[in-house]
């Protein structure tokens, strides 16, 4: 695909040095702004799994953290659990609650290692 853009001379100026680096540029640009985006927002479920199936960077996945009102519902539901007070319609989101974490600690795990190959 070509894509033709006017930048100002000062940056132009500093891509030229990149030459036929230039996808590549762009690539680490907006993975960075990408990952800006989901660094200060706490996610819900469905952004969690929204942001899972997008085929995040390692550093997205690891800037995944659960809203304020997510951890509240999981512990209220923890501590139901624990009570022997769910319902089974409660049981069964503790249940996907509980899922989707361990695929995040997966996931997370995974980009861990990841970085620490692209460093070494």
């Amino acid at each position: 695909m070509q894509i033709v853009l006017e930048i100002p001379d000062r940056l132009g100026a500093q891509l030229v040095q990149f030459g036929d680096r230039l996808p590549e540029v762009l690539e680490r640009g907006l993975q960075e702004l990408l990952s800006e985006r989901y660094l200060p927002n706490f996610l819900g479920d469905r952004e969690i799994i929204s942001v899972l199936a997008s085929q995040p960077t390692a550093e997205q996945l690891l800037a995944i953290h659960p809203s304020p009102e997510l951890q509240a519902r999981m512990s209220q539901l923890l501590a139901q659990n624990q009570a022997g007070q769910l319902s089974s319609q409660e049981e069964t989101e503790l249940d996907r609650y509980l899922t989707l974490e361990h695929l995040v600690r997966l996931a997370k795990a995974q980009a861990m290692t990841s970085l620490k190959a692209q460093q070494s």
